[in-house]
């Protein structure tokens, strides 16, 4: 499927300037693009990136000043524009699973959905339930007494330990595990002794778990994630912790036991918060960030321990310049030594 650049233009409420009759035919970043591909300039920092690109249209913001060497499309989000211009040429979906296949084998009690899905060699447990519209691909195993609402999508190899609860509309990736034992031992004289961990996840509504996620039962009563939650591939969430309603988590993280994450939460990639603290609501913790200590609502830190980003840019800053500092501080003790020999070959 091809579009002239013209066209988009006028789907995505844009603004032509340049060459309006060229065939646009898929898309790319700026330097991947190549003749033919539509990209997009997300911040003027990557200016260099469009100078150089081989795209033969970009889309710019409406206020944007700068030379484009290609056709350039004016529109108020070109991130957004182009997120919604890349599904013109998004690959069909994959056919959706109808029924329940053959090779899936379902415990006592186990009750799907007439509409629902699912998929080749997955074992439901003893009295899972499937809610309309969900789809449960190849390969899953739900352990005994998950439930899962409605028009949810589980990808191939997803697991869930017993007593699972995922809410409605949430999607979760291939490899994604939830209900595994928390990390809960005692330690004796004879070794660790494991702690029983006997609670269970509580997933809400229109959750998105990324690959190869973890999220630990709760040693007792609940481990939860909130409503609209986004978590990242690898992400690791401990017994017991709370993660409020859309909250946002990058690869990586780990989340200690009993962590409480308020709403509208932030973790950059490979961020970390230790156990039983609380990170109030709208704070922001920036990648490779380490929680130490409760973290205000609202309050951005980065650094490790986790400071206020203000603060933790002068001292970096302060870092970056101890080269030269050292360099001036040896030169004035340089100018003392002699200043000093000059002393005492005088009151000689």
């Amino acid at each position: 499927m091809a579009w002239t650049v013209q066209a988009i233009a006028e789907r995505l409420d844009g603004v032509v300037e340049g060459e309006g009759a060229a065939e646009i035919h898929g898309v790319a970043g700026l330097r991947e693009a190549e003749p033919g591909e539509l990209s997009f300039l997300a911040h003027p920092r990557y200016q260099s990136w469009l100078a150089a690109t081989q795209a033969s249209a970009v889309l710019v913001a409406r206020d944007w000043a700068g030379v484009c060497p290609c056709a350039a499309i004016r529109v108020e989000q070109p991130e957004a524009a182009f997120a919604e211009a890349a599904a013109w040429w998004a690959p069909p979906p994959a056919p959706p699973v109808r029924g329940i296949h053959p090779t899936a084998i379902l415990g006592q009690d186990a009750q799907v959905a007439p509409d629902a899905g699912i998929g080749p060699f997955c074992v439901l447990g003893d009295g899972v339930r499937i809610g309309a519209k969900s789809v449960v691909e190849a390969h899953c195993v739900l352990g005994a007494g998950t439930v899962i609402g409605e028009q949810c999508h589980l990808y191939p190899l997803v697991s869930t330990r017993e007593g699972t609860r995922i809410g409605n509309r949430t999607v979760i990736h291939n490899g994604a595990v939830l209900g595994s034992d928390g990390f809960g031992y005692e330690r004796t004289a004879s070794g660790w002794k494991k702690i029983p961990q006997i609670g269970i996840v509580v997933v809400g509504d229109d959750v998105e778990i990324g690959a190869n996620v973890t999220i630990d039962r709760a040693r007792f009563g609940r481990t939860v994630i909130g409503n609209g939650v986004k978590l990242d591939n690898l992400v690791q969430v401990a017994h017991n912790c709370r993660v409020g309603d859309n909250a946002a988590i990058a690869a990586q993280v780990g989340l200690a036991g009993s962590a409480l994450l308020g709403a509208g939460v932030q973790f950059g990639g490979q961020a970390g918060c230790a156990g039983h603290l609380r990170v109030g609501d709208g704070a922001v913790v920036a990648g490779r960030g380490g929680v130490t200590k409760d973290v205000p609502a609202g309050e951005f830190v980065s650094d490790f321990p986790a400071i206020p980003h203000a603060k933790a840019r002068r001292l970096h800053a302060h870092v970056a310049r101890l080269p030269a500092m050292k360099k001036t501080l040896d030169a004035l003790e340089a100018r003392l030594r002699a200043l000093e020999q000059r002393s005492e070959g005088t009151a000689s």
